[in-house]
């Protein structure tokens, strides 16, 4: 049974770990408005997994993530001070040192490969990931560093959570907003080279944000968030693993991907605060109440222009117009009959309407709130 496979077993537990592990961190970057450094830093990770290999001769995962680690370290250290220190914007600045650090990444793996030593086959799989590949020491590895970030979130989680929503009310409450973003960002970018070897340094991104991105849809509070999106993106690595393993040749970090993607489209579609198709019923009940209470100001003005307040009047008269067709007439009868539900107006025998007390009270406040 291909469930029972050991292989399977160990890459759909370090998927599961990554996708844990990048839901929590990629949370605050959402949150902050950052989600683009992860591009940055796993695009910059390349070149430091080249010059680590070159430096040792070896492949081994833990000489490789210090590498990515130091580079993407570095990366950041880059872009946050061309921020400071010059006028160019934090998207400018993500954008030159992506393109540096990996161009200048292609370029080592290109002459990396033109080494007369066969021992360098397999690096590229860090541009697009290899989770086949993963052994139980990775797992490892991964494990305790996840182990180590979650615990930090909770220890730093009331200081993580003030500078990410208002750093300048942190630093007037006494805390170091400097020391806090930098242990922050370590941890952000540490989150990203865990991954480099599941989903490589294009698509590690899109698991930092993604899974938080879903979470968002589905509440405002950020302890929920962090925990869906930690379950989302645990999901979307176990699915996304087992889907890979029915076809052949269908790589896992992709699929990966993908499946986290749809989540993230069902989520922005159906979430029930913030879902598109939500939003739309919302906007079209609101049209129709806007409409309705026009219709019921109509009335309103038709009542105190009479002497009895309770005579009824024709629809044509209640909405004169001209141009007026049976449909038109149809849908204001639909508005004083949703009306008349709610207790705002009342149809006598002639099929004649009139405005309720119920419904001159809701005018009249009505109208006190736009003199407010």
């Amino acid at each position: 049974m291909i469930l029972t496979d050991y292989t399977l077993q160990i890459v759909s537990l370090g998927s599961a770990l990554l996708g844990i592990i990048s839901g929590v961190l990629g949370s605050f970057a959402v949150i902050r408005k950052e989600s683009l450094l992860g591009d940055a830093v796993s695009h910059s990770a390349l070149p430091g997994i080249a010059l680590a290999f070159l430096m040792t001769q070896s492949k081994r995962t833990e000489i490789l993530l210090l590498g990515a680690l130091i580079s993407g370290l570095l990366s950041t250290f880059i872009i946050l001070s061309i921020v400071k220190y010059s006028r160019i914007k934090f998207d400018s600045a993500l954008a030159l040192i992506l393109s540096v650090f990996f161009g200048g990444g292609i370029v080592l793996l290109t002459y990396i490969q033109k080494i007369p030593n066969a021992n360098q086959a397999g690096l590229e799989n860090f541009i697009f990931g290899q989770a086949s590949t993963l052994l139980k020491r990775d797992i490892q590895i991964m494990g305790i560093l996840g182990v180590v970030l979650i615990t930090l979130i909770v220890i730093f989680w009331k200081e993580f959570k003030i500078v990410s929503f208002d750093s300048d009310f942190a630093e007037s409450l006494g805390f170091s907003t400097k020391k806090i973003t930098t242990l922050l960002f370590i941890m952000i970018v540490t989150a990203i080279i865990i991954g480099l070897q599941t989903v490589g340094v294009i698509l590690m991104s899109a698991m930092l944000t993604a899974p938080a991105v879903a979470a968002r849809q589905w509440t405002d509070k950020l302890s929920v968030m962090v925990v869906l999106s930690a379950l989302f993106g645990a999901v979307s690595g176990v699915i996304g693993t087992i889907l890979s393993s029915l076809v052949s040749k269908l790589p896992t970090g992709p699929m990966i991907v993908i499946v986290i993607s749809i989540i993230v489209i069902f989520s922005l579609c159906f979430a029930p605060n913030r879902g598109l198709i939500w939003k739309y019923f919302r906007n079209r009940k609101k049209e129709r109440t806007i409409n309705e209470d026009q219709v019921l100001v109509n009335l309103y003005r038709l009542a105190m222009n009479h002497e009895d307040l309770n005579h009824s009047h024709n629809i044509s008269i209640i909405k004169p117009d001209k141009s007026m067709t049976v449909k038109s007439a149809k849908e204001l009868t639909k508005k004083l009959e949703s009306l008349g539900s709610r207790g705002l107006a009342k149809k006598d025998y002639f099929n004649k309407w009139a405005i309720t007390e119920k419904g001159l009270e809701y005018v009249e406040n009505y109208f006190k709130k736009e003199e407010l």
